[in-house]
């Protein structure tokens, strides 16, 4: 497809980018620490990191790994949640020149041995919150070293012990564990400090991360991001939102978690090259926490999921907040809701900025224009130096405007799959182009719109209905506070929509609710069946998971009349 988009491209914003004079992602952390020494690089609980002070930790740990063994392209695991620890041992282990594995620290006990195993993780670092799990994984890997660390170790003596002792005994957070031959981080830190590290000889093309997901064919594989993917989406991102952001200045919110590919380059890696602050949200399902902490921090920059940003806004205090010095609000992972868009912009004055992207693309594919004054539904404009494709199921390419499966092409986007040649070859056409197995279209101005995931597709007499549009339609209801439509069988149409509801309103019933869709949505979009709950399941990031939904949809609920 050309790249008709480039003709309505921000101005400022380049149609290809030159990461050449990078080498690896640690020449962008060399010229941080260089330039922004003394400016706050993390700040967790009240407590902040300058980048010289976070130099030394993360120069420290990577000595530390080098001494135990360690080798360039030596896999590290990390499962911890967004603390201080995370990004000194992230870095640490890219210092060392070794691949960083990321855990999501909710796994269970065989979803870890898995990925441990799958990776041929040497050595991991895990919170203490979550080293029962690794304790139960650990006969079933290959690590090791461990190294163990509390919610409050890099907090400073006296307040780090305080919160140590509430999240264990009075909060009860930390379920007892047993690993022989663990190390605390502390100590790891204190015998690297006296050591040489030996730079690594890394270049572009090798491994950064292993990060998993369940990607467009199902079990969990790691996509293998380079560094050279990982400094292509950084400058892509960068290209996009540089001219709106001061080096030096900003401070970036970070709630989404860290292990996940979304927050790792649009927080972490963008707030390193900008010598911003990052504040770190540790849980953010703890609201009345987040928002104390974005009372306490003037923030400019905060990224966030369609369901983060409801339920900030369904808040009472959020409305009260400072947004004086907000500037961009980006949000990704699933697709936003105009209700929710249109209320952001009410309460903080500032629009809300949807992007697209994937695991395998490091992440980011497209990006709306920041200037964006009112919601399209758009997922944005191809990031530079992205080709796109819209093609059918024979893998033929479509006209522009027409529906198929959105196809990337582009140095962010990754190499394959790790030690999945089979896995890897479904996902990629012979020319290169990655499947993402995403419906959409390209407008006639470059803009991308994302109807659904193409396993998400309900066939309803024949007719595709895509989730996301009869959940936005939905969602304008101000009795619904989330919701998620997935397919049912029915004897006349094949298929039907049926609603999973949190409600706002506790007297919103089903047929109010139907009636609502009706006057917005064709007629075989409008749902049949209603459920309420009280939770619906949910990724790592506050992604509703729809497959987990589909087994209850056939279950007795309220329906419209025929």
């Amino acid at each position: 497809m050309e790249r008709i988009w480039l003709d309505h491209y921000p101005p400022g914003v380049p149609a290809d980018i030159d990461i050449s004079d990078c080498a690896s992602l640690l020449t962008i952390l060399d010229d941080s620490y260089r330039r922004f020494p003394d400016r706050p690089a993390y700040t967790s609980l009240g407590t902040t990191l300058s980048y010289a002070q976070f130099d030394r930790l993360s120069r420290d740990f990577a000595a530390w790994l080098q001494s135990r063994g360690l080798r360039q392209g030596d896999r590290v695991a990390l499962m911890l949640p967004n603390l201080l620890q995370y990004p000194v041992c992230l870095f640490g282990a890219l210092r060392a020149g070794c691949v960083v594995v990321n855990c999501n620290p909710l796994y269970t006990a065989h979803e870890l041995a898995h990925q441990l195993r799958d990776a041929g993780a040497q050595a991991i670092v895990v919170a203490d919150n979550f080293a029962h799990t690794l304790q139960q994984a650990l006969p079933h890997t290959a690590l090791r070293h461990i190294v163990t660390t509390s919610i409050g170790e890099l907090l400073g003596p006296l307040k780090g012990r305080v919160i140590d002792l509430v999240v264990r005994h009075v909060k009860h957070k930390v379920p007892t564990w047993s690993l022989p031959g663990a190390v605390r981080l502390r100590r790891a830190l204190s015998e690297g400090h006296p050591l040489p590290l030996r730079p690594p000889m890394l270049t572009r093309a090798d491994p950064a991360f292993l990060q998993y997901t369940g990607g467009t064919t199902g079990v969990a594989k790691a996509a293998v991001l380079s560094h050279g993917n990982m400094l292509a989406n950084l400058h892509q991102a960068h290209a996009w939102v540089g001219n709106h952001l001061r080096e030096g200045v900003e401070c970036i919110v970070t709630a989404l978690p860290l292990y996940h590919v979304f927050a790792l380059t649009a927080n972490c890696l963008i707030s390193i090259k900008l010598g911003a602050r990052n504040l770190l949200i540790p849980d953010a399902r703890d609201l009345p926490a987040l928002i104390k902490a974005l009372r306490n921090t003037p923030f400019s920059v905060i990224t966030g999921v369609n369901t983060l940003f409801r339920a900030l806004l369904n808040h009472p205090d959020f409305a009260k907040l400072d947004f004086s010095q907000l500037r961009i609000t980006l949000a990704g992972g699933i697709a936003v809701q105009r209700a929710v868009a249109q209320q952001w912009r009410d309460v903080t004055g500032v629009s809300l900025c949807q992007a697209y992207g994937l695991t395998e693309t490091s992440p980011a594919v497209t990006l709306n224009p920041l200037n964006v004054e009112t919601f399209t539904g758009s997922i944005g404009l191809p990031v530079p130096s992205t080709e796109l494709s819209i093609r059918d199921d024979d893998g033929r390419e479509l006209a522009q405007g027409d529906t198929g499966e959105l196809c990337v092409r582009g140095p962010q986007v990754m190499s394959g799959y790790w030690n999945r040649p089979e896995e890897t070859a479904l996902v990629f056409y012979p020319d290169g182009f990655l499947r993402t197995g995403d419906i959409g279209y390209v407008d006639e101005r470059g803009d991308v719109y994302l109807v659904d995931r193409k396993k998400d597709l309900i066939l309803v007499s024949g007719f595709n209905v895509y989730p996301n549009e009869v959940e936005d339609a939905a969602a304008l209801h101000p009795g619904v506070r989330e919701v998620a439509a997935v397919g049912v069988p029915d004897e006349r149409s094949g298929e039907a929509v049926k609603l999973f509801v949190i409600r706002n309103d506790p007297a919103l019933d089903a047929q109010t609710l139907i009636a609502h869709c009706r006057q917005h949505l064709t007629g075989y979009k409008v749902p049949r069946h209603v459920e309420f709950r009280d939770a619906l399941p949910r990724s790592a990031v506050g992604k509703i998971l729809r497959r987990e939904l589909r087994p209850a949809a056939t279950q007795s609920s309220a329906a419209a009349p025929r």
